[in-house]
């Protein structure tokens, strides 16, 4: 399996389900989030791979570069930027719904 079809399905995988949280949230701030991430992508990807920390099997990827880049590192960057909203999303709903019924019980013992 090639990078580029791996990508392709987690970030698919990723999409479908959190489509219902994603949908809700502004698209401006994911914007920006996945250009940063992708700019950050860039420069320390290609820093790495110039200071040989890790080479790319050349059958595994396109062999597309974007300054020294492979094209598909920037799937990560994606995943993240997409990735990290809703968690926060969906697990700070969940800590508000469990502070919000703590609350409603300990003012129900206080009766």
């Amino acid at each position: 399996m090639t990078n580029l079809v791996l990508n392709v399905v987690v970030l698919a995988v990723l999409v479908a389900v959190s489509w219902r949280v994603l949908r809700r949230l502004r698209p401006g701030p994911l914007v920006w989030t996945a250009v940063v991430m992708c700019v950050l992508t860039l420069v320390f990807d290609t820093l790495m791979i110039a200071a040989d920390l890790y080479v790319y099997h050349p059958d595994k990827i396109l062999g597309i570069y974007l300054w020294g880049a492979p094209l598909e590192d920037f799937a990560y960057a994606f995943a993240a930027a997409l990735g990290m909203p809703v968690l926060w999303t969906v697990l700070g709903a969940r800590g508000r719904e469990r502070t919000g019924s703590e609350h409603g019980r300990a003012a129900e013992d206080e009766r």
